[in-house]
């Protein structure tokens, strides 16, 4: 899993051959300790895409540039460009389903 910064973050997501899924998170984040096991299980699954994590309360001037309100948010970005988002918590299956309806 790929921890992005302010440093860091244009780099990755720009240098990536493939889609990107940022998942923005935070320690203190219940839901957010729910996801982190599952989006762990579909990096090992879904070798088209990328992970990478954005802890909010490290990096919170990410977070206001991708407007995010609430945690998790997961934003996936294709061609350095965000091309989807969606929060809250959910099954290993719909957060696969979603992210994969975003590569189309």
């Amino acid at each position: 899993m790929n921890e992005l910064t302010t440093a860091n973050f244009d780099a990755f997501v720009t240098q990536s051959t493939k889609p990107v899924l940022v998942d923005f998170w935070a320690p203190w984040c219940g839901p957010c300790k729910v996801m982190g096991p599952i989006i762990d299980e579909l990096t090992h699954e879904l070798a088209d895409v990328e992970f990478a994590k954005v802890n909010c309360d490290d990096s919170s001037e990410l977070a206001m540039r991708f407007n995010v309100l609430s945690i998790p948010t997961f934003v996936v970005i294709k061609g350095g460009s965000e091309v989807g988002r969606f929060s809250g918590s959910m099954s290993k299956e719909m957060l696969r389903e979603r992210l994969l309806s975003f590569m189309k």
